[in-house]
């Protein structure tokens, strides 16, 4: 279980794969840790050397003062990436991590061999939703709230009292470090990365659940149109967390992906 200090902050790391093979990095959502990508890996590790982190204020790693900077978050990706001697990668980001992401693709495209921007987009709400949002959980903490981002997070089918692990994500949620949240939600309602899509030069995979609640679909297709060559591929049976609700899919749109980019990329 790794920590390092990157970008001076303590990061909880880790990586799973074959060294040597093409590298995949995951970035997980808001209010959730790495083990949101728990039965994605165990499909992929095989084929790809695969990195994921708990970003700052989630997880395990260090709990930082609010409010943060999706800037913050981009360099620390870019420092985790020189920690591990990774010169380019196959970055997958989900939701916040779509724009952490992108703000590694505005900053230094020479990193990002491509990208799976899945249920994410170029811009994600506005300031009155999230400082709503803000105002609520600094008020009454992330359970005031927890009922309607779970509901945005998972289909009917998946959200039922006797599911398991509907529960257990539930108290990922719940349980998340209130100040790591919020300095999250600053970064996301302060982010607009709409140039950066338009100005987008590495192959990119736009991915969404049919049922996503939080990035639906016409959003995310909305930002798959603004980058030249962007695939657009919508998953069934799943809301904002594809990678838990449908791992299998999921994978195998990244694999699929993967191997095109790869394919073409020598200098892996």
């Amino acid at each position: 279980m790794p920590f390092d200090r990157l970008n001076d902050v303590v990061l909880h790391h880790r990586a799973d794969g074959p060294k040597g093979a093409p590298v995949l990095v995951l970035i997980n959502s808001l209010g959730t840790d790495d083990r949101i990508w728990d039965d994605v890996v165990t499909r992929l590790a095989g084929d790809f050397r695969i990195i994921r982190y708990d970003k700052r204020g989630h997880g395990l790693s260090e709990v930082l003062p609010a409010p943060y900077r999706m800037a913050d978050h981009s360099a620390d990706l870019a420092a985790l990436l020189d920690h591990h001697g990774i010169a380019r990668a196959l970055v997958v980001g989900l939701s916040i991590g779509g724009q952490i992401a992108l703000g590694l693709a505005a900053e230094t495209p020479e990193r990002l061999a491509g990208l799976v921007l899945m249920d994410t987009a170029h811009k994600i709400g506005d300031a009155d939703s999230w400082n709503a949002r803000i105002a609520a959980i600094a008020k009454d903490g992330i359970a005031a709230i927890g009922d309607q981002i779970l509901s945005r997070w998972f289909t009917p089918a998946f959200r039922r009292p006797d599911n398991a692990a509907f529960t257990g994500y539930s108290n990922m949620l719940l349980n998340s470090p209130v100040e790591g949240y919020l300095g999250s939600c600053a970064a996301l309602r302060d982010a607009d990365h709409t140039e950066t899509a338009r100005n987008l030069a590495v192959p990119t995979l736009c991915m969404v659940g049919d049922q996503d609640g939080s990035t639906p679909p016409e959003l995310v297709k909305q930002c798959a149109g603004l980058i030249g060559g962007a695939r657009f591929e919508i998953v069934a049976g799943a809301g904002h967390l594809p990678c838990i609700e449908q791992p299998e899919a999921t994978a195998k749109l990244i694999a699929d992906f993967a191997g095109e980019v790869f394919g073409k990329d020598a200098s892996r």
